[in-house]
């Protein structure tokens, strides 16, 4: 059975969480076009790829709307994730932008700590996640006064009070538009508009970030389960979305 056929069931109010999820992006896009002709947009789209990215970003190029999108190449990502990023590449009205780690400080960060790092302490797996997601989404960022993500509050515990605007950091408006869908709604949309996605989640993989970080999850389990499953759940996150945590100053 496929995610589609599994999962998409929308909520009695989802045409109006469409409109206003529309109607935000729009707004968004305007607020934050670019101060000149032919400048880059100063608001752009986290994309990890997977469901609700796909779905913001499909709502993006729908919209024509002046907003970036960029996608964190961890250098760990599963084959399914790599495939889907090129055709959302090849497709994609907006620009895709790609960041990596620096190669260099990767490279010796396993050769220190081994491949399995992650697994040793959640203070190597967010060292990792620092080389790999952080130092890279500080790049991703700069220059810019706003970025959208696809959190709900659906999630977790912790994403629980997600507000669809939030002003908590000076520096940059992070915009959650799919704030109060549900999981049914995210792909009740991807069904209606034959949105592109991760064929991992047709696996029972619901969130999925890097491989040896990524397990599908079984009948009954939290919808993060399969993220750093041997954590504590107060620890299962690798800092894009933490309020309050400093970019590292990685450096080569």
């Amino acid at each position: 059975m496929s995610a589609i056929d599994l999962n998409a069931r929308a909520s009695s109010t989802f045409a109006q969480k469409l409109a206003d999820t529309q109607a935000l992006l729009q707004q968004a896009a305007q607020d934050y076009a670019p101060r000149q002709s032919g400048a880059a947009p100063r608001i752009t789209l986290a994309c990890s790829l997977g469901a609700e990215d796909m779905v913001l970003a499909h709502l993006i190029n729908n919209l024509q709307l002046n907003i970036g999108i960029f996608v964190l190449e961890t250098g760990q990502l599963h084959a399914e994730t790599l495939a889907l990023l090129e055709r959302l590449q090849a497709s994609s009205r907006a620009p895709v932008q790609v960041f990596k780690p620096v190669q260099e400080v990767a490279i010796q960060f396993v050769e220190r700590e081994g491949k399995d790092a992650m697994y040793k302490s959640i203070a190597l797996r967010k060292a990792c996640c620092g080389i790999r997601k952080m130092e890279p989404l500080g790049r991703a960022l700069a220059g810019k006064d706003a970025w959208i993500t696809g959190l709900r509050r659906e999630q977790s515990g912790a994403r629980a009070e997600v507000p669809s605007i939030d002003r908590s950091d000076a520096a940059k408006v992070k915009y959650n538009p799919l704030a109060d869908w549900t999981w049914g709604d995210v792909w009740f949309y991807i069904a209606q508009n034959k949105v592109d996605y991760n064929p991992l989640h047709d696996q029972f993989y619901p969130s999925i970030g890097c491989a040896p970080c990524t397990r599908a999850i079984s009948l009954g389990e939290d919808f993060r389960a399969g993220r750093w499953w041997w954590e504590d759940e107060t620890a299962k996150e690798c800092g894009l979305h933490v309020k309050a945590s400093p970019l590292p100053n990685i450096k080569s």
